[in-house]
């Protein structure tokens, strides 16, 4: 690694100083501030040692920029990525993944030769809730001599989580905690007539707003008796602030910002209507250079990827970002913006973890967002990993950060933005939630005692444990209260009687004393409780016997990740074993992704995808099934409507050919390509299922080189 040409920060001083001594190390330090340096430096260290470095991100779109910016920095040679779909120099000392593919390599003990450091950025993912077990099963299965690196910005709880992860590493683990931002943030409310305010005037502003509210409704109060006839008419506020009121205010001192959006349809609507209505955000020289980026492109890719409206909204400095984007625009997207040749950028929540991604300003159009099941309110961290864009370190002087607000609006979210200028993120809770994949995988490697012991090693085994002690010692506290209460009519020693046994003023205490009592207990084996139900519902299938046999089902899903139960009974049952490589490629498409709302394919089913669909309905549907999604708390995908697109894909058709035949008012392609990505994935899996029939085996092999072309290769 070249030599740092700029002075490091107390804190990155101190973690490097921590792993010159060999300990694992968790950062801690706002977005911006620098925690990659660290990562940085122990990649160097490693490739001048002639060790071998792992580094882990959450999410290919980071593993794949880091892989670009190490490359450049060490050499080709150097640096290898792995992450499922490509595999580039896998022998390399240094190679970048998802933490999936870690885990795995630790589940079928296919580490390289050699590792020594590992790790983990955005270690705090360890809580998500569908792929938060991921992160603690990589923490638990390390070997103990490798030396860890975690980083984070929004880690609250961290004594707590050092304190875990150092008795699952068998040593002390150093934390390094950096409170201050290199750029400090500034908060505004943006509102329509009042423009930009600090949250304190615009309190007295809101104030003075109801005060007004209340009496003009005073005024208007209707003089008629007896009942309303029908609902009031509802009409559109006239006073709801927009983003084109925001771009007014802010297109001078606070460019280039980003504007998140929660809604990927918005941010498509909001760039257009940006573009068509104000002259050019780049001044000539930028609009030159902006040009030659995108002649480039054209040439590399064709007009039918830039599209003439594309092309016009970023000649104006104008871009979206979502994940269903182009992947090949989400890139040049991504380019034109570290250029500075985007100026106002609306965007998803995805953007926030991109790499190296700042801007002067950060702008909220809401504080609420669909998380999967539900609209709430963002919290915390999700806020901060945001608001921690705005600010260029060595640029601005401050990171502006504006909320769009009404104050219709206001008394809802005032609290959050009271939690949110605290700046306390929530505490990492563990999402642990064992895989079938993974018991299996544990159980063929390990004997039964091993396994639990392993599952107890977990953050949520520790936490409950914490929470079982506590618990417990408010369970003793009552007791002993309830005991002197008594005197000698309890002899000492002698259980506490029933709580309808005991006199009236104690019955309350009682009662609350055997409620902590009995979530002591059960807090205490929770993990151990919840394999056994999974091995339980395995054996109850059939796929372990009695004495933990491993029957076909348990084979089987030793090799399945995706879907892991659907898809072992759809093996079992030979429904994949007739399927020609295309139409085997086009249902996995249905079994791994699920389309945005509003996008509608006009690729009808033929009779026999019909025919299958309903077989694949009939066994997604069915008791084990069912079954499983219970236990796991996991829903599976089964989108038939897919499977065209899949089988068109792995035909050899183009993805703009495939685009043209769904009707979609947003970009979807970029959903596309992660289901024939994951697709492929799935191949690759079911590729070992069929490990004693080569003739298949080589067909499987033909299917990933016939889809891992044009967008699907592209890293980025």
């Amino acid at each position: 690694m070249q030599p740092h040409t700029f002075q490091l920060d107390r804190f990155q001083r101190e973690a490097i100083a921590h792993l010159d001594q060999g300990l694992s190390v968790l950062v801690c330090a706002p977005t911006g501030t620098g925690k990659t340096v660290v990562a940085d430096h122990v990649v160097a260290h490693a490739l001048r040692a002639g060790r071998m470095v792992i580094y882990t991100a959450p999410v290919k779109a980071l593993s794949n920029q880091k892989f670009r910016d190490y490359r450049s920095l060490h050499g080709h040679e150097a640096i290898g990525l792995v992450t499922g779909d490509l595999v580039i120099n896998r022998d390399a000392p240094c190679l970048v993944m998802t933490t999936e593919i870690l885990r795995n390599m630790l589940l079928t003990d296919d580490l390289p030769q050699g590792l020594e450091h590992v790790i983990l950025d955005e270690i705090h993912f360890l809580d998500d809730r569908e792929r938060g077990t991921t992160w603690e099963e990589v923490l638990i299965y390390l070997p103990d001599h490798i030396q860890v690196l975690g980083l984070s910005a929004t880690l609250s709880n961290l004594g707590d989580f050092a304190a875990w992860l150092g008795s699952v590493r068998g040593r002390p683990v150093a934390v390094v905690r950096e409170e201050q931002r290199a750029v400090p943030l500034e908060l505004h409310l943006f509102e329509r007539a009042g423009g930009l305010q600090q949250p304190g005037p615009y309190d007295e502003e809101h104030a003075r707003w109801k005060k007004r509210r209340k009496a003009e409704r005073a005024d208007h109060r209707p003089r008629h008796r007896g009942r309303r006839r029908g609902p009031p008419e509802r009409r559109p506020r006239a006073d709801t602030t927009r983003h084109m009121d925001l771009f007014r205010a802010l297109r001078g001192d606070y460019t280039p910002y980003l504007y998140f959006v929660f809604n990927r349809r918005f941010t498509e609507r909001f760039a257009n209507t940006l573009a068509a209505r104000r002259p050019r955000l780049l001044s000539h020289e930028d609009w030159r250079a902006c040009r030659r980026e995108l002649d480039d492109f054209e040439q590399a890719h064709g007009s039918e990827v830039l599209l003439p409206g594309l092309r016009h909204m970023y000649e104006q400095g104008v871009g979206f970002h979502h994940a269903g984007l182009h992947v090949q625009l989400k890139a040049l997207v991504e380019r034109l913006y570290e250029r500075k040749l985007i100026r106002v950028l609306y965007c998803t929540s995805t953007f926030a973890l991109g790499v190296n991604m700042p801007a002067r300003t950060a702008v909220f159009d809401g504080l609420v967002k669909y998380d999967g099941r539900a609209v709430v309110p963002l919290t915390v961290r999700e806020f901060m990993q945001m608001a921690g864009r705005a600010g260029r370190r060595g640029m601005d002087p401050v990171g502006h950060v504006v909320v769009r607000m009404d104050h219709h609006d206001y008394g809802a979210v005032k609290g959050q933005l009271a939690g949110y200028r605290r700046g306390t993120p929530e505490k990492v809770s563990s999402s642990f939630n064992l895989s079938f994949h993974s018991v299996v995988n544990l159980l063929q490697r390990h004997p039964l005692e091993r396994v639990r012991g392993l599952v107890q090693r977990s953050f949520l085994a520790h936490q409950q444990q914490h929470r079982s002690q506590q618990a417990a010692d408010q369970s003793a506290r009552l007791e002993a209260r309830i005991r002197k209460s008594m005197g000698s009519s309890l002899a000492a020693g002698a259980p506490l009687p029933s709580p309808n046994q005991l006199p009236p003023p104690l019955r309350k205490t009682a009662r609350q004393q055997a409620r902590l009592q009995r979530q002591a207990e059960a807090g205490r084996d929770r993990c151990w409780h919840d394999l056994q139900a999974r091995i339980g519902f395995l054996q109850q299938v059939g796929y372990l016997g009695p004495e933990l046999e491993f029957n076909a089902g348990a084979k089987a899903l030793l090799h399945v990740q995706i879907s892991e139960i659907f898809v072992t009974e759809l093996f079992l049952e030979a429904l994949l074993d007739p399927l020609e490589p295309p139409a085997l490629f086009g249902l996995l498409c249905g079994l791994v992704q699920t389309l945005p709302r509003g996008a509608n394919l006009l690729l009808p089913l033929d009779a026999r995808s019909r025919q299958l669909a309903k077989a694949v309905s009939r066994v997604r549907f069915a008791a084990t099934v069912r079954g499983a999604e219970r236990i796991t708390g996991v829903e599976v995908d089964w989108s038939p409507e897919l499977m065209p697109c899949g089988l068109l894909w792995a035909e050899g058709e183009p993805l703009s050919a495939i685009l043209d035949r769904i009707d979609s008012d947003i970009d979807i392609a970029g959903d596309l390509v992660g289901a024939f990505r994951r697709a492929r994935d799935l191949v690759a899996q079911l590729r070992e299922l069929y490990a004693d029939e080569p003739s298949r085996v080589e067909a499987l092999h033909q299917l990933l080189r016939d889809t891992g072309r044009d967008e699907v290769e592209v890293v980025g």
